[in-house]
């Protein structure tokens, strides 16, 4: 019931919104779109991951999972490149980032390993307009639903600072499935660079000026 609730907010935002003439209005009605499609990411992840529907589900095997993460760790953790690596299970949790990820994010193993990636990174709650847990779960499903990688739009997503302060950041990310000999999907690599300081360096556009973001891919 609550899906079917988040399903229908979603689509009577989106209809007032391509009515909406007053501009005011419209960025009111951006706001709720955006945290209606928040919650149903949310809820989503949390019961089916990222495969979206329970008839997506594929069971997966440890066995396989333990031995293909062995062969690509070593160059996972000595990368100098941000890397997340997530189990696309229901919750959505996280197996393993690496130290530029924890730098990059403020983060470290110990307390992100084994807890769901939206309770980890959630969006600003300061920013109405905050879509980065839609967009981002929505690459994930992609990921998962075609084999293939997909390459995101610049995407704001703010990360919480050591004081638990949200500070504005831009990203560039590239989400990726691995999956065993089987073609089973084992893992997905999340992987961002970021782009904080090109995006707030681009002429007009400063910290304190309105949202620049990409449209949701």
């Amino acid at each position: 019931m609550q899906r079917f609730i988040y399903e229908q907010n979603v689509a009577h935002f989106q209809k007032l919104l391509t009515e909406a003439t007053d501009s005011a209005l419209r960025r009111t009605l951006e706001g709720l779109l955006r945290s209606a499609r928040r919650d149903l990411a949310m809820l989503e992840s949390a019961e089916f991951g990222a495969n979206g529907s329970p008839l997506e589900v594929r069971r997966r095997r440890n066995g396989d999972a333990d031995g293909i993460r062995q062969q690509f760790q070593p160059e996972f953790e000595a990368s100098s490149h941000p890397y997340m690596l997530l189990d696309p299970a229901p919750g959505l949790r996280i197996v393993g980032i690496n130290d530029a990820y924890a730098l990059a994010t403020f983060t470290n193993r110990e307390d992100v390993v084994g807890r769901s990636l939206f309770e980890i990174f959630p969006d600003n709650t300061d920013d109405p307009l905050a879509d980065g847990v839609s967009n981002l779960y929505a690459s994930l499903r992609t990921v998962a639903k075609t084999g293939q990688a997909h390459g995101m739009a610049i995407q704001r997503y703010d990360i919480r600072d050591p004081d638990g302060q949200f500070g504005e950041r831009h990203w560039q990310p590239i989400n990726s499935p691995i999956h065993d000999r089987d073609g089973v999907l084992i893992f997905l690599l999340h992987h961002v660079e970021d782009v904080t300081a090109d995006v707030l360096s681009t002429p007009g556009r400063t910290q304190a000026s309105p949202r620049a973001d990409h449209p949701p891919t």
